[in-house]
């Protein structure tokens, strides 16, 4: 079976699933363009444990886990089937690391999870769960992390980590244009560092990063990208999903490890990523 690439997306405010900009219409020709999972794992920031779980869900449902938004996201849905042979076998991994990972049975899909898939499945017609992120985790942990469960690529998982690329919401302005420089500073210092397969530098982004602190009150939606980095299992082709920033200081460029994405995306949105 072809090994599947490891994603990491930047899924901003829920407004994301109403307004696509370029992070979504980027998201939805990579979906055209990736080779067809049979399910998707996400780790999001919005589910934050004591010990690993994964939903073991038939039919997960949509959590809006937001309030004062468009009533109209709080009217969509995401109905995914569950996944759950694939999280039992993600539970299997944590726990071969040493993890006491658990199942959890009635969880359904945060904000984390269904906004971005909307985009890159619209039709909700690849089996999903989630895994979550322990609470303890630091920037190493959370590469290790990934690793853990870097053999699900090996098995027809799409493994995608999704957080923000900056995620300052003390300075958070609700459809602002104007981007603050400090989180394009910050964007572009991760984005040389993927791009370069230095993973030993994202995994020390937080500590020596142009603006990290500002980017990142706390640390919580960068790990995801490291789970992402270290499921990939090494430094391996990476590519960018160009998203701009948006309410002036949300970066939404995302990250695919382990194949190119096309710089242009073409007129056939049926081929698919080189190996």
């Amino acid at each position: 079976m072809q090994t599947l690439p490891t994603l990491f997306v930047s899924h901003g405010a829920p407004t994301f699933a109403l307004d696509p900009g370029l992070a979504g219409a980027n998201l939805a020709a990579l979906g055209r363009r990736l080779p067809r999972p049979q399910a998707v794992l996400v780790m999001s920031p919005h589910w934050m444990t004591r010990q690993p779980q994964a939903t073991l869900s038939l039919r997960p449902e949509t959590i809006h886990d937001f309030g004062g938004f468009d009533p109209a996201l709080y009217t969509l849905q995401y109905p995914a089937e569950g996944a759950h042979l694939a999280a039992r076998r993600a539970l299997e991994l944590l726990q071969a690391a040493g993890l006491a990972a658990a199942p959890n049975a009635d969880r359904g899909l945060d904000h984390g999870a269904w906004v971005p898939l909307l985009h890159l499945y619209p039709q909700a017609d690849i089996p999903v769960f989630q895994v979550s992120l322990p609470m303890w985790l630091d920037a190493d942990g959370a590469y290790d992390y990934g690793r853990a469960l870097a053999p699900l690529a090996d098995e027809g998982v799409l493994i995608v980590g999704s957080g923000s690329l900056t995620h300052n919401l003390y300075e958070f302005r609700l459809g602002d244009p104007r981007a603050e420089s400090y989180a394009a500073e910050f964007a572009h210092w991760v984005r040389d560092a993927v791009l370069a397969g230095d993973h030993s530098r994202l995994r020390q982004a937080l500590a020596i990063a142009p603006h990290a602190r500002r980017a990142h009150p706390t640390a919580e939606h960068y790990l995801p990208l490291l789970v992402a980095a270290g499921a990939a299992a090494q430094a391996v082709p990476a590519s960018v999903i160009e998203g701009g920033i948006v309410h002036g200081v949300l970066s939404m460029d995302s990250f695919l490890f382990g194949a190119e994405f096309p710089a242009r995306l073409g007129a056939d949105a049926n081929d698919a990523l080189p190996n």
